[in-house]
């Protein structure tokens, strides 16, 4: 009898943790296909913070930026913009009232020339989310 409830036991074991790799590995699958398309949801230019706007035709003007790093490239280590080869990406910040730094908001711009992005995406939370801006 010992026997016969040490392998019930066994099977029992093996069939939860098999349904919890499965689960897992369902959800994994989920969140990784809604990690690689946040992209594609938009924001109006009209929609964005009057910080944003600002930036916004900044980068079409060319400039002026008040901070260094304004500019440079944007390596999308995240992945959550469309993959494109080093280089393509550039940010921009977009400053945040009363905050002592650069703040979390961001732009960052995709395209050959700088003054003139192919898109343009919108970040309020340092990189983890991304919408497109539609002019």
């Amino acid at each position: 009898m010992a026997s016969i409830t040490l392998s019930a036991s066994r099977f029992a074991l093996a069939g939860l943790l098999l349904a919890t790799l499965a689960t897992g590995a369902e959800a994994r699958d989920r969140m990784e296909t809604t990690a690689r398309q946040p992209f594609q949801e938009s924001i109006a230019l009209a929609e964005l913070p009057a910080q944003g706007q600002r930036t916004y035709q900044a980068i079409l003007n060319g400039g002026p930026f008040r901070h260094d790093k304004d500019g440079t490239v944007f390596g999308n280590r995240e992945r959550l913009l469309p993959s494109e080869r080093r280089g393509h990406y550039r940010e921009y910040t977009v400053d945040t009232p009363g905050a002592r730094d650069r703040g979390a908001r961001r732009i960052v711009c995709g395209g050959d020339r700088k003054a003139s992005p192919v898109a343009c995406w919108y970040t309020a939370d340092h990189y983890a989310s991304f919408r497109r801006i539609a002019p």
